[in-house]
């Protein structure tokens, strides 16, 4: 129940928006920042203030399965039910991973919070000070009359330029997919309606039928302002990219292994301080002692060697590993009335059978295990590209005893090992939260 500072609440003024007006989240990990975008008194979002993330992990690409480290991206309903003040990491907002989308293609996984704490297992953490004005600013919303807000969670902004130097990322199928529902925001500045069908996203459809996440879709139609407004963006953004990729702008590599992300302001204020060990006071917030920096990317990082070649508009991405769908999206699958505002969330049931889930044993017998990128030399030229390509399909994963920390990947590079049935590209796991419950202060507070 802490309020919102005096400087905040000028902000909002400034911004001609009210206190409790409704909110809207949106996640770009690549530059480890989440935005926090208000609707102002002409019924659209401004973007009231942006937050450096202080820690997530994972790579770039969505969540797959339980365990995997990563950071879910996609759009996800929030609800008052899923805000936890009992957080055993300050305060939480659940973002209700797996919702519609991420159940519908098979994915797996519980408690996937943006959180304080700066300490991430598959989730996106703030600084203790940070997530204390976000949870406010939700809050606030919730008591203003909204049902729910909206996270939109992407890998990088969707520009241009990081679709070129994306290219040969297995996921851009599914980037291009969460595009645009990105594109519709930005042409409307309102929360795009989202919906799932056929296990892909829809976005601002009026239907006759029922969505439903599995099933084909009904007859629908996206309004003609909303639809002619995203097809000119949509077209310009192309011509931009097919003009950057023809200039020549290198792809960017598909690296494996990589354990998320640190804002460069907090990377910095940890260098300047000579690495974790103490509290380090910035004006952002507080760096806890127990913070695990991520490692430094350099060329000896292993990454997936480009499985094409990309010279011009028309060349496509490489495909995503069978069996995974190609396109894969997210849709808030969790529920909450006002009425029982931040009413009961986490049961222990819930929260013992996902300790449970994390202590199986891991696929792989060792967690070292790297992808290999590089052939003998001995190996003739045909037979070093037939196992780079091998290679590029194998997952670097690794066995995380505790989720609650945070483990940093260094780059080993192994012997080529191909491996047919090696599962996915992306390594991560999500957060236990403990039960708790709201009843005790807001049980008596209604709509």
């Amino acid at each position: 129940m802490q309020p919102l500072s005096d400087k905040m609440l000028a902000e909002t003024e400034n911004k001609n928006m009210a206190k409790e007006s409704p909110i809207l989240v949106r996640i770009f990990k690549q530059e480890s920042e989440l935005e926090v975008w208000k609707e102002d008194k002409n019924g659209q979002f401004a973007l009231l203030k942006s937050y450096p993330i202080c820690r997530w992990s994972g790579e770039l690409g969505p969540k797959i399965k339980q365990g995997d480290r990563q950071a879910p991206e996609g759009f996800y309903t929030i609800t008052p039910g899923l805000m936890n003040p009992n957080s055993s990491y300050y305060l939480a907002i659940n973002t209700g991973f797996p919702n519609a989308y991420d159940r519908a293609n098979g994915r797996t996984g519980a408690f996937l919070m943006i959180h304080g704490d700066c300490s991430s297992a598959g989730c996106y953490a703030m600084t203790d000070e940070q997530i204390s004005e976000i949870y406010a600013l939700a809050r606030e919303s919730f008591f203003g009359g909204q049902k729910s807000f909206q996270i939109q969670a992407y890998p990088f902004r969707m520009t241009p330029l990081n679709m070129a130097k994306h290219r040969n990322s297995p996921h851009m199928p599914f980037w291009k997919m969460l595009k645009e529902g990105y594109d519709h925001f930005e042409v409307t500045r309102r929360e795009p309606k989202v919906d799932v069908c056929e296990r892909h996203y829809v976005f601002d459809a009026e239907a006759s039928g029922k969505f439903s996440a599995s099933d084909r879709c009904p007859a629908y139609r996206v309004p003609e302002e909303i639809a002619s407004a995203v097809r000119d963006k949509q077209r310009r953004d192309d011509v931009q990219t097919a003009e950057l990729i023809n200039r020549g702008t290198p792809a960017a590599p598909v690296r494996t292994g990589v354990d998320g992300g640190m804002n460069p302001t907090f990377l910095a204020a940890v260098k300047s301080h000579g690495g974790p060990g103490a509290p380090i006071k910035t004006a952002l917030g507080t760096i806890p002692a127990h913070v695990n920096p991520p490692a430094e990317t350099s060329a000896d990082t292993p990454s997936i060697p480009s499985i094409m070649s990309l010279a011009s508009a028309e060349s496509r991405p490489a495909p995503a590993p069978a069996p995974r769908s190609s396109v894969q999206v997210a849709s808030a699958g969790s529920s909450g009335g006002i009425g029982g505002f931040f009413g009961s969330l986490f049961g222990s049931k819930s929260e013992d059978q996902d300790t449970a889930a994390r202590a199986q044993p891991a696929e792989r017998p060792s967690p070292k295990s790297k992808p290999a990128s590089a052939s003998k030399p001995t190996q003739t030229a045909s037979a070093t590209a037939r196992a780079k390509s091998e290679s590029s399909k194998s997952e670097a994963s690794k066995s995380e005893p505790q989720a609650a920390e945070t483990k940093t990947a260094a780059a080993q590079p192994a012997p080529p090992k191909p491996d047919a049935n090696a599962p996915s590209l992306l390594t991560g796991a999500a957060r236990t939260m403990p039960s708790g419950s709201f009843d005790s202060r807001f049980g008596a507070w209604q709509q």
